[in-house]
Order: structure tokens, then sequence, then C-alpha cells
């Protein structure tokens, strides 16, 4: 009997530890900037959970605003004290967390290179420094251009033939002429409009050895380009409210004040949350071309989510991350629930990316990722370097203002006048 008691005891002390083991939680801290971030991390915590029994994770989400929480990430790590688990990082603010010979950041090689050959290496490499991975992102962000259809029919112009920027500005004359609108708008106090053309044409800001080449032929041609648009060829216009975000800018192209507009593959929620009523008459197309052959997107925008080393939880956090932004059922959600280009390219062609959402409801394109298939290897990577949130700050406030809504600088004036800033 006392034997038969023992072992109903030991047996009941068994299962109680095997349910408490398989019921075992880690709890990972978050950062982010973005609500919609914070939800979709959120759901993938459930499908971790449901998927890792043993192994669960209680995910504490925190949204900040952009400013408060970059601060707030860059002081807990620089004092050593503080930091999540886990936090977002938006792409020109990146270059402030690597400074230094030993970043207070991960590294995340182990995750992301058995992965990288279904991957958009292009977009990794902003979030990398001396051979390490650092962020894992959310999307490509590759760069489109958005047609009103009814405007483009109304001028007689099919946007298929319209292959090169000089095609461009001809297709916008045609559409003025029909209908009094400008062809396009450009962005005067962000970088969207020139940072990507610059990219299409094969520079950037910095040479790969981190040198200064903001005031290089290319992108003076780029900007003298988007300036003559405005004011010799006057097919374009500065945005309403100086930038693609703003609510001036929202109602304008709400009521179709503009025929096209260019901006990465992400904006199309732009599109659905602000420009309702232009459901059913906007179409996706790739950049014309600035020469034949040439590039026809370019990789814009981006956060990279990391783990610090202040985390006691690394590895999890980071196979976590692995499954939640790069596996194939993640690159599928970020689709279908957040409109992204994942960087999985390796998904683009799957079925249910081509099932219907709201996007595919909203956009005309049959086939939005049969398109980027076609010009995934024309994305050229950024180079990040520690003065990039410099340089971008210097795009969205003195560049292109200077030259388009000022006229105060010619754009060789105000390329040279920012990049001897940065080489200050």
């Amino acid at each position: 009997m006392k034997k038969s008691l023992l072992i109903l005891l030991v047996s009941t002390m068994l299962l109680i530890f095997t349910v408490s083991a398989a019921a075992e939680t880690t709890t990972l801290t978050f950062w982010t900037f973005q609500e919609l971030h914070q939800q979709f991390l959120e759901k993938e915590v459930a499908r971790w959970n449901e998927n890792n029994p043993d192994n669960q994770i209680n995910l504490e989400a925190t949204v900040y605003p952009y400013d408060q929480m970059h601060n707030k990430l860059l002081i807990a790590l620089q004092s050593g004290v503080g930091a999540p688990d886990m936090a977002d990082i938006e792409i020109s603010k990146f270059a402030n967390y690597l400074k230094g010979s030993n970043p207070q950041l991960v590294p995340m090689n182990d995750v992301v290179e058995p992965n990288m050959d279904k991957m958009i290496e292009a977009r990794f490499a902003n979030y990398a420094k001396n051979g390490n991975y650092y962020g894992i992102p959310y999307h490509v962000g590759a760069t489109v251009m958005y047609y009103n259809m009814e405007m483009m029919d109304a001028a007689g112009v099919d946007i298929n033939k319209i292959v090169t920027w000089d095609d461009f500005v001809e297709a916008g004359k045609k559409v003025k002429d029909a209908t009094g609108k400008p062809m396009t708008t450009v962005e005067v106090t962000e970088h969207w409009t020139l940072y990507p053309m610059i990219s299409q044409i094969g520079s950037d800001i910095f040479a790969e050895d981190g040198s200064v080449i903001l005031d290089n032929e290319k992108n003076e041609r780029v900007l003298t380009f988007i300036n003559d648009m405005v004011h010799k060829h006057e097919i374009a216009i500065p945005a309403p409210g100086g930038f693609h975000h703003s609510e001036e800018y929202w109602n304008f192209m709400n009521n179709e004040g503009a025929a096209t507009l260019m901006m990465p593959l992400w904006y199309m929620g732009r599109f659905v949350q602000y420009m309702p009523d232009l459901k059913g008459k906007m179409a996706i197309r790739p950049l014309p071309v600035w020469d034949e052959g040439g590039n026809r997107s370019a990789g814009m925008g981006g956060t990279g989510t990391v783990v610090t080393i202040q985390s006691d939880q690394q590895q999890l956090a980071k196979e976590f991350l692995a499954e939640a932004k790069l596996s194939v059922e993640a690159s599928h959600k970020l689709w279908t629930e957040l409109g992204f280009d994942p960087v999985r390219w390796g998904v683009w062609d799957d079925p249910i990316m081509s099932e219907p959402n709201q996007y595919t409801e909203y956009f005309r394109n049959d086939d939005i990722f049969g398109m980027l298939l076609e010009i995934r290897d024309e994305i050229n990577p950024t180079m990040v370097t520690e003065q990039y949130p410099k340089a971008i700050d210097l795009l969205k406030k003195n560049v292109s203002f200077k030259v388009i809504k000022q006229q105060s600088h010619t754009p060789a004036e105000a390329l040279e006048e920012a990049a001897e800033e940065l080489r200050q």
C-alpha cells in the first residue's frame, strides 16, 4: 500500500513538473514607434506559441512616438541599462546605433544567413557592419510609379510605353494638356523623391569606402531633372504640405490633384487608408529608366528589428524574429495584413500573394508580385554610414527645398553645400 502511494506521489509530481515545464513562458520586451508593427508581432507571437508549446513567449510591447523611442533606446544602450530585448530602429536612425567598434546590438548572422539565398540581400546590408547583420527588415520597399488610369486614358497615354524618364515627361505634357493637372508631385521637405531616383541611377550619398559623393555628376543630373519637371516642363508641382505624408497632400491626391506618384510599394497602405476615392483607378508599374537597360526600381525606407545585448534571452529573441519576419508564413502575412513586399522574394509567386485582399481590390494590377519578380535584381543597396542620419536630414530640410521651392540654389550649389557639411 505504501509502495503504491509512493508511486502515485512520484507520478503526480512528475506530471506537475511536466505540465509546468510545458507551460513555461519567457517574456520578451519590445519597443517600436509603429502600432502596426506591434500588432503584427503580437500575432506572430500567437503563431509561435501554437507551434512551440514547450517554449512559450509573452510579448510586452510598447509603442512610443518616433523621436522619443529612438532617443530612449539610444540612451539605454549607451548607459548599459534599461534597454528592451528587441526594438525597431528606422533606417535613417540605424547608423546611430552602429557607432564604435562594439555596437550594443546582437549580430543575427546565425538566423539570417541560412535564409539569404531566398532574400533581397541589399535590404539586409542597410543594417549591417563589418560582416554582421544587426537588423531584420519588414519589407523591400521597392519604389514604383502609381498611375491614375482615368487621367491617363483621358490624355491618351499608354503607361506601358513609358519606358524612360524622358517618356514620362512627354506623357506628362499630354496629361497637362488634356486635364489641366500636373503629371506628378515632388517632395521638398522629405527625401522620397530625390533619394530613390539617386539610387535608381546607380549613385548614392556615400561611396562604399564611406566618402561623400552627394555632389557627383549623377546626383546633379537627378536633381536638375526633378527641378526641370517643375520649372521648365511644368508637369510637376511641389507636394502640397511639402511631402507625401501630409494631410494637405492626401486631400489633394484624393481629389485627383495629380496623375501619378512615385513612392515605395509600402505606400499602398496610405492610398487605401487616406485616399479612398481613388479605389479602382490606380495602377502600379516599375519606374521609368534613366538610360536603356537601367534599373527600374530602388529599395527605400525600412525598419530593422534588433536584439539588444542587454537581453537575457538573445537566442530566443533572434529565433523568434527570424520566424516572425523571414519565414514563408510570416512573409505571406506581411503582404496580406500590412501590404508590405516581404524581403523573402521566394514567396512572391506563391498563390496566396495573388489572392484578393484590400490591396488587390484597390489597385488595378492583376499581378503585383509578378512585376516585382521582374525588377528584384534592379534594386541597389544603400550605403549606410555613421553620417547617414545627418545626410538624410540634409536631403529633407535643405537640398530639394532650396532648389525647387525657394529657387535660391542651383542643383550643383545645393548638393555641394550639403556634401561639404557632411565632409566637415
